[in-house]
């Protein structure tokens, strides 16, 4: 495998031992997504079952945009349980929901056994101008309401987003961290990153919270460049930069997406390494239910004799089951 700077580098080099940013060893977990068809599901069990062998902390499951087939993640988490073994998470949105509808989602969530929820606002459908377009009377409009009413109605044990280049609706990073807070404020237990390809800016971002007092464990979310095209699109509408030095790279394995695939690997591995030497707490890896990229970047760690399978309870203390929600 490629150093830092054969590959094109992150700009950031290893930390001493006083400046990581967690003592913990590090995990691994997945996210997923509602498949469409029965031949989705089955090909999104394939995945899980690829991926149990890493004995992941645990997996998400996503919700639909503006609460747009949120349907299908409650039985999407139970086939992942089924197939991986592992703790569930699945998210929850408030954008485009009312609260009862919100309280509903919670208390299957509950009935079914998951106790740990990753809450975000949600966002805007493609037709929709703004969230505003979306918001129901009587819903939560913002992510740190849906997450001081989750916490304050259950025992949910709560995970929110963050991001390190900024949200993309977000006016400016101080503002977007200001927002960051106010999730912490309402109760977060921690936090996984939108995904990012500079490493600097996750260090810095870390760094600004702590400054603030937050000590919740911020995991890192790694979506690896494959397939190539797919990831770019999701990058224009999140907001993720991709340097250059990639996207050069890539384009000289246009009609190539085998050499594109294996480039994908071998960044997301540098990329993956060198935030665990100085201190990330875990990958949590975007899969877009295919386990090809996930599985070669894990082997590799693996095979690098980096600890795996540190539990929750490990890493963010005991969390009690969560009571019915009523």
């Amino acid at each position: 495998m490629n150093d830092a700077n054969k590959v094109g580098g992150f700009g950031f080099s290893d930390l001493p031992s006083s400046k990581r940013l967690t003592r913990h060893p590090f995990h691994v977990s997945f996210e997923f997504f509602p498949p469409k068809t029965p031949a989705g599901v089955e090909k999104l069990k394939e995945a899980a079952s690829r991926l149990a062998e890493f004995e992941p902390d645990f997996a998400s499951v996503t919700f639909g945009a503006g609460g747009s087939g949120n349907v299908r993640t409650l039985e999407t988490c139970i086939a992942v349980r089924e197939a991986m073994e592992a703790d569930v998470v699945p998210h929850i949105t408030c954008l485009g929901l009312t609260r009862d509808e919100v309280i509903k989602h919670l208390d299957n969530y509950v009935e079914a056994g998951f106790t740990r929820v990753l809450t975000l606002r949600g966002d805007a459908p493609p037709d929709a101008t703004s969230a505003d377009d979306v918001h129901k009377a009587g819903g939560f409009r913002y992510a740190n309401e849906l997450v001081d009413y989750v916490k304050k109605r259950g025992d949910f044990h709560v995970l929110v987003s963050c991001y390190p280049e900024g949200h993309p609706e977000s006016v400016s990073l101080q503002s977007d961290l200001d927002n960051f807070s106010r999730k912490v404020d309402a109760g977060a237990d921690a936090a996984v990153t939108q995904y990012f390809f500079n490493n600097a800016g996750y260090f810095r971002f870390v760094e600004e919270v702590r400054r603030r007092g937050i000590d919740i464990p911020i995991v890192v979310g790694l979506m690896p460049v494959a397939p190539y095209k797919q990831v770019l699109s999701f990058s224009k509408r999140c907001g993720a930069d991709i340097p250059l030095w990639i996207k050069k790279r890539m384009a000289g394995y246009e009609n190539d997406p085998e050499s594109q695939f294996e480039l994908a690997v071998e960044i997301a591995v540098t990329q993956a390494e060198e935030l665990l030497r100085n201190g990330a707490p875990g990958i949590h890896f975007y899969t877009l239910n295919r386990p090809e990229a996930t599985v070669r970047i894990c082997e590799h760690l693996r095979g690098q004799k980096v600890s795996f399978g540190l539990s929750w309870e490990d890493a963010y203390g005991e969390v009690e089951p969560s009571a019915q929600i009523s």
